[in-house]
């Protein structure tokens, strides 16, 4: 009907209440924005990386100083700890320093020895790189491809989750603030439905998404067939191996913070718990003390150690994997309930005895769902860690350091961390294999996915 406004409205998960409502925009508006990015394109690659770096740690410099309202954003629009939330914004500003202190590095022209009098390889900008981003973390994911793409001399497009659109849209205003020229990076405020359209749109160069499997291949087939690159990281299923050598009580405190930071809504959470059965029940007890630990409550409060789940669809989810896998057989050992309180809570879980067939076990479980497995020894710990769809992440606990390292060669996945939790780094390539997606951000492999890697021949 003529005069009814379409609107995105982001809602606090902690008390359900409503946030904002964002008009959303139309066609023409988005259609404009193309054009202003794609002609800021122009002149921003022609920008001396030296001039790049100095926005860019301008950038970090905004970040550091709008940290408390950054947090205060996320929290409010997702539900993350305060103080997962800080941590979140720092972990920006410091991706921000190192693309600006290392892209000049990572793209500089490399020797290439042939029948040439002279011969190399040079990494030049794309141009426009559309991004489709998740609500779990909203800044991080969103910086996490800017940095070195705009770095690289791209320009940046953002279409974010609907529910954390305002994290969205300050990130476009940390990049004004840091002196960035006008439309090099802009975030659209449109529904998921009409993403296809943009990706379609010739004015866009290539995409990066980080979603859902099915999202991933919605997007990839559209981008496929208008020939563009693309790098997807999808979801995850992460096996935490805990070998009969293992410090368990190191184990166990870190895989209850690998499980629930975030309330458990990480890709590259721990998820799949697969232990040896000589020290299985040693690991439960100290898993589920660690877990009972845990308080459950308003994430702006300082006491507070697990949040809510970003929306209640995903609480309903988490219960059918739950339920499901009980009903195969699997054992409840702590948890299982919603509190007796307004928001989207769920208590920390842990189930046992959870084997392939098993919802918690085959699907991804983005919430706070932990499932054990025990195992005979090393080999049915590697074969059931590599028997899933996903390959994203994982994790391997043994005192032996080289045993740690070769288990970790023969698990089939993008990162394995040996007596470690699994995380990103700048400093490290981050991406999948199998149904996690392809392609890597971060580090040297990341700035270099969406450049033209031109060959230079001089006879």
């Amino acid at each position: 009907m003529a005069g009814i406004v379409d609107e995105i409205v982001t809602v606090n998960p902690a008390t359900e209440a409503e946030l904002r409502r964002y008009p959303v925009m139309t066609e023409d508006e988005v259609g404009a924005i193309l054009d202003d990015v794609r002609r800021s394109g122009l002149g921003w690659r022609e920008v001396p990386m030296g001039g790049r770096a100095e926005l860019m740690h301008a950038a970090a410099g905004v970040l550091r100083r709008r940290a408390g309202e950054l947090a205060g954003l996320v929290t409010a629009e997702m539900g993350k700890l305060t103080a997962e939330a800080r941590a979140e914004v720092e972990k920006c500003a410091t991706t921000c320093d190192h693309f600006a202190d290392h892209a000049e590095e990572y793209l500089a022209d490399q020797p290439a020895p042939s029948d040439g009098s002279s011969s190399f390889v040079a990494f030049e900008p794309l141009g426009t790189v559309l991004a489709i981003m998740p609500w779990n973390f909203p800044l991080w994911q969103v910086i996490r491809f800017a940095a070195p793409a705009l770095m690289a001399g791209n320009t940046a497009l953002l279409k974010h989750a609907s529910n954390t659109t305002g994290s969205g849209l300050a990130v476009e205003a940390v990049f004004r603030e840091a002196g960035f020229p006008e439309s090099v990076f802009r975030a659209l405020v449109i529904p998921g439905r009409r993403a296809g359209a943009v990706v379609e749109d010739s004015r866009v160069a290539a995409v990066t998404l980080t979603g859902s499997e099915e999202a991933g291949a919605q997007t990839a087939a559209i981008a496929g067939r208008c020939l563009k690159k693309t790098v997807l990281e999808l979801g995850g299923s992460d096996a935490f191996v805990v070998l009969e050598d293992a410090d368990i009580e190191a184990a166990a405190v870190t895989a209850a913070r690998a499980r629930f930071q975030n309330c458990g809504q990480s890709c590259i959470a721990a998820k799949r718990f697969i232990v040896v059965d000589a020290v299985a029940e040693s690991f439960e007890e100290a898993f589920v003390a660690a877990t009972r630990r845990l308080r459950v409550g308003d994430p702006s409060e300082a006491e507070t150690t697990m949040g809510p789940l970003a929306r209640d669809d995903l609480r309903d989810d988490l219960e059918r994997q739950l339920h499901g896998s009980l009903d195969r057989g699997a054992r409840l050992l702590t948890g299982g309930r919603r509190p007796d309180r307004r928001g989207w809570f769920y208590e920390p879980t842990i189930l046992t005895g959870c084997m392939p067939g098993m919802p918690a076990f085959d699907e991804e479980t983005f919430g706070p769902l932990a499932a054990v497995t025990r195992v005979s020894g090393e080999d049915e710990a590697r074969r059931l860690a590599n028997h899933s769809d996903f390959g994203l992440g994982g994790n391997v606990w043994t005192r032996d350091v080289e045993r740690g390292v070769r288990f970790a060669r023969s698990l089939e996945t993008g990162g394995v961390f040996v007596n470690g939790m699994t995380h990103s780094d700048p400093r490290l390539p981050f991406g999948g294999v199998k149904r996690s997606g392809y392609g890597r951000e971060l580090y040297s492999f990341g700035i270099r996915e969406f450049v033209n890697i031109k060959t230079i021949w001089v006879g």
